[in-house]
Formats: C-alpha cells, structure tokens, sequence
C-alpha cells in the first residue's frame, strides 16, 4: 500500500486544526442530526473479497520452490544449503520448474554466458508470473543492475537467513540482503557449515573451507562478489567432515576460491587442515582437493606431495595456469611465472607417480599476440594434460581488463578451437587399458547407462550398473578408453569394499538437522532419518509455534502504540477545550 507523504512538516498535532473548523464539542452536537443512509452493496463482490485474503495473510513454508545453480562446486554447496533450509522448514524442493511457486537462481559470474543464461531465467519466471530470489555472484557483484531491480537477493554470506528471504518474497515484499559476516570487525568464511542441506548426491559432500582469495585478477569477476580470503576454522571443517560420514557420504570435495590460499587469514596452512581431515576418512571413503593457484602451492610442496600419496585422498590437483607467457600473466596479474607453474607441476609429477594435474587456460586476453597463444600451446603439448579447460576470454563489467584492448573476437573464437584440437589430437588413457584398478562409484552417467566411479587419480571410470556396486569401493579390469574416461569390468572373484560408514541418505532427504537448528525451528523438527514429509510436518508445527510467538510481539507492540496514541490524543482535547 502507497504510503502518505506530505509537502510540509506539521510542528506539532495542534495545527492540524485550523480557527475555522468546528470544534470537537459542535460536532458532538451536529450527531444528533445524522439521518442514516442505507447503502447497496454488491453481495457476490463482497463474499469474494471476504474469501481472498489480503497478500500479506499468505502463508510461507507450503509453497514450492525450484532451485538452479550455476557455475562452480562452491556456489552448488551453497544451493545445497539453501534446498536444506528450505526444505527443513517446510518448502517442498521440485525438480519441476513450471510446478513451482518460486525459483531460486544461484548465479555465477566468470563468464558471460552463464550470465546471460541466469539474465534468460529471469525474464522467463516474470513472464509465467512467478515469485523470484536471486542469489550467488551476480547479485552480489553487481546489485544495481536494470534487471535486478524490483527483485529480492540474497548475498553470497548470508545464505543462513534464506528462509527469510524466501518468506518475504512470497508475501510480496523485496528484501536484499549483501552484507559480510563479521566477528568483532574480523570477516568470517560465511554462514556457519552446520546448517541443514539436500546433497545434489547424497554420497558426496562439498565442503567450503574458505571463501574469497588473496588475487587481485585483471580479469575475474568473482573477487567483487567473494571478497578477501576469509577461512573458517579447522575444528569445524573437521566436524562437518565428521557429521558428513555419518550420514553416509564417502567422498568429499574441498573447494573454494583458491583452497592453497586457506588459512593464511588466521595462522594456519591447507597441509595443517589436510593433516587434520585424513585423520577422520573412514576406511573406503576419499577426499578430492579443490584448485590452488601456484604462489600459495610452492611453499607446501613436501607436505602436499605427502598428502596427495595418502590411501585416502585423491592424487588430483587442479592448478590454473592461465597462459604460458609471462607478459600476459603480468597483464592478468598472476602473481607468477610460467617457471613457478612448471615447478609446482613437476615436483608434484616426480612425488607423486601418475598424479592427475588438471589446468585452465584462457585463449585470446587483452594484448595476447600469436607469440604468446603458441606459447601455451607448446605447454599444453609438453604435459598433455589428461583434464583441461580452455577458455575464451570474454571482458566482465567493472573489471580492469574489461578497459584493455580486446583481441579481435574471431581471433579469441580461433584460438580457443586450435587449443582444442591439440587437447584432442591425444588419449590419455590409452595405455591404461589392462591394468587392474580400485574405483569408488559414486554416480550414474548422463546417458544413464552405467555408474561412475573414480580410481586412485580421480580418473573417471565407467562401471556396469549394478546397485551392489554403488558407494562401495570395487576392483575393475580396464578394458576400453576414450578422451574423458574408461571402461572397467568387475573382477569376477573380487570382494566389493563397503566403506565403515553408515547407510547414506535417500536422494532429497535433508541433512545436518542439529539440535540449534531445531531449536530455532522451535524444536518441533524431527530427526533426520526420518523421511522428508514427516520433516514437513514437524516443521509446520515448528511455523506455527512462530507465528504465534510473532503474533503475541506484534499484539504487545500495536498496544504500545495504541496507548501512546490515546495519551496524545487525550492531550490534544484538554488543550482544545481549554
């Protein structure tokens, strides 16, 4: 409802009244002459208006929400997060998008495809006319863009306070929250890692043990959204570890924006956290390390080989080169040379045999000439990486390489497809097939057709479809190769490996649903092995112990306005009728 607004300023409610409006004792009086005047109203148009209650009576937590995520492992953690809070309070999460109430777009923002896929969604939810939330990198980046505008955001550290959001929305209401987490001045890693959550894949946990990075990138949008690195403790990465295997997940991911970069905010070190994270890994399970720029990898080199030889974690790292010339690194604002790059790579390749290195590169940044792109392609053609992702480089807004010189597009669109023959004129599985390999399986392939697993290397094994198999770790004879993957066959006298860990959660189910959580909930939640409609049900009671502590808050409130009212009021006659 507009509000009211006036062109001056009254001093004070006296002069509301003017020397020539009646006094409140001749309108007493006037009364006795009001002859009542029957009004017709349209009885059908009342009933209905008395059946439709107004927008603000709506109800939240029985809607549907649908959720999209773009871009990387951290921003899905997130979307995770925000499904588990969701669903915890009642919101029921499809993965039918026309069925939905409401949409949350979790946005990314390194390139500007998947912007304008996010900026397409947005069209597409106003025009079948339905609520919206935006959140991830986008909006926390840019908030004042045209077609943000009107619609409600919620930032990258306050994923905690989803639900809020989510409830406004529906009622109608705009609501942005963009605000950092702080402790006594001091940013935090973001909302705390114990909230409830729905795992995309209830095998695999993805755990965010930092947010934002130590970079300064001529060219990355993610630093205006990410900020500074900020990390959270140890203890609790550790015990969300923990809590992850108890719910059944054998494998977990570390991720952030540059998981080499962890700690250095608050005295401590990725090995030192590693140490700590391999000694809670039950038997069966494995943990994936997330990308680490070179500069904050070249001062653990010892430990991390050591960590990476661990039964437990992955021999995978994934480390960005970017470009093989130093110029454009300088340009980018790397903080290294290609000289670091091969360092790392090559110690890392001596320490730990058969290690997977996967890299990016970016063809076609502001000022490269051909000299430097076939710079990168002798690098790629030395190491033939087994997993590479290339790039074409597109200018983001607000970015300092975004006011470069821009390389002609069809130059860049050229580039990226000669790098690309190159990363496909080699197989680097070929001379795999035949060798005898432990895999865990933790998925089902796209085409549905086998399961996925991963061998010592985080090499991608394609397994038959056998229910027994999956979560388990198995023994595999390779058979077949491709560019991407191999074919395994089970060994026929093998024994299937079943982690030491519990049952996992049924695809959907809500997880971490601690005891503060239900509290806040107004501890009526049930617990989490429990299926998800009975978590429903307990928590439509828990929003209706809520509502009514909410409605006595706004009672008690309307009274003290109610009372101050009355008391300017009386003071307003004595002053007239004096």
């Amino acid at each position: 409802m507009p509000s009211a607004s006036c062109e001056t300023l009254l001093d004070d409610i006296e002069d509301i009244v003017s020397q020539e409006d009646s006094k409140p004792q001749h309108r007493h009086f006037a009364r006795k002459q009001v002859v009542p005047k029957v009004r017709k109203r349209n009885t059908q148009k009342y009933l209905q208006e008395e059946n439709s209650p107004p927008s603000d009576s709506t109800i939240p937590g029985i809607q549907k929400i649908w959720i999209r995520t773009w871009g990387c492992s951290h921003n899905n953690s997130d979307g995770e997060y925000m499904a588990g809070q969701l669903a915890a309070y009642g919101y029921k999460i499809t993965e039918n998008a026309s069925d939905a109430d409401l949409w949350l777009l979790n946005s990314c923002t390194v390139k500007n495809p998947a912007e304008d896929h996010f900026r397409n969604s947005i069209k597409k939810t106003q025009e079948e006319n339905k609520k919206i939330v935006l959140a991830g990198c986008v909006p926390q980046a840019q908030p004042r863009q045209d077609y943000l505008k009107g619609l409600s955001i919620i930032g990258v550290q306050q994923i905690d306070r989803v639900v809020e959001v989510v409830e406004e929305t529906i009622k109608g209401h705009s609501v942005r929250l963009l605000g950092q987490k702080k402790d006594n001045g001091k940013r935090l890693g973001g909302a705390p890692l114990d909230l409830p959550k729905i795992r995309k894949n209830p095998r695999i946990e993805i755990i965010s043990i930092n947010t934002g990075c130590l970079n300064a990138c001529t060219y990355c949008k993610t630093k205006h959204a990410r900020g500074n690195l900020a990390s959270y403790p140890i203890d609790e990465l550790v015990d969300r570890a923990k809590q992850s295997f108890r719910e059944g997940v054998c494998e977990i991911w570390l991720t952030s924006e540059d998981t080499g970069a962890y700690g250095r905010d608050i005295g401590t070190s990725l090995p030192a956290l590693l140490w700590k994270l391999v000694e809670v890994i039950p038997e069966g399970a494995m943990l994936r390390l997330g990308m680490t720029n070179p500069p904050y990898i070249l001062e653990h080199l010892e430990e991390m080989a050591k960590i990476l030889n661990h039964p437990r974690v992955y021999a995978f790292l994934h480390i960005p080169v970017q470009s093989a010339s130093d110029t454009v690194l300088m340009e980018m604002k790397r903080e290294y040379c290609v000289a670091d790059f091969k360092r790392v790579v090559d110690f890392l390749k001596e320490k730990v045999p058969g290690i997977t290195i996967a890299t990016d590169i970016i063809c076609g940044f502001p000022g490269e000439t051909n000299e430097d792109f076939q710079e990168t392609v002798k690098l790629v053609e030395e190491y033939k990486f087994p997993s590479l992702f290339i790039n074409q480089f597109y200018p983001r807004p607000g970015t300092p390489a975004a006011k470069m010189e821009q390389v002609p597009a069809q130059v860049k669109k050229q580039r990226t497809k000669d790098l690309s023959r190159v990363f496909h004129s080699y197989n680097p599985y070929d001379h795999k097939v035949g060798e005898r390999q432990q895999v865990l399986v933790t998925e089902e392939s796209f085409d549905s057709k086998f399961y996925v697993a991963h061998n010592r290397f985080y090499e991608q094994v394609l397994v038959p479809k056998n229910p027994t198999f999956m979560g388990k770790m198995v023994e595999v004879d390779i058979y077949e190769s491709g560019k991407h993957f191999m074919k395994g066959q089970p060994v026929s006298d093998a024994k299937v490996y079943t982690p030491s860990i519990s049952k996992p959660l049924a695809k959907g189910e809500v997880s971490g649903l601690t005891e503060e959580f239900r509290s806040r909930l107004g501890n009526h939640l049930t617990s989490t092995s429990r299926p998800s409609a009975t978590i429903r049900r307990g928590s439509a009671s828990s929003r209706m112990v809520l509502r009514l502590q909410r409605l006595h808050q706004d009672c008690a409130l309307r009274m003290s306005v109610g009372l101050a009212l009355f008391a300017l009021l009386c003071a307003f006659f004595v002053k007239v009728y004096n």
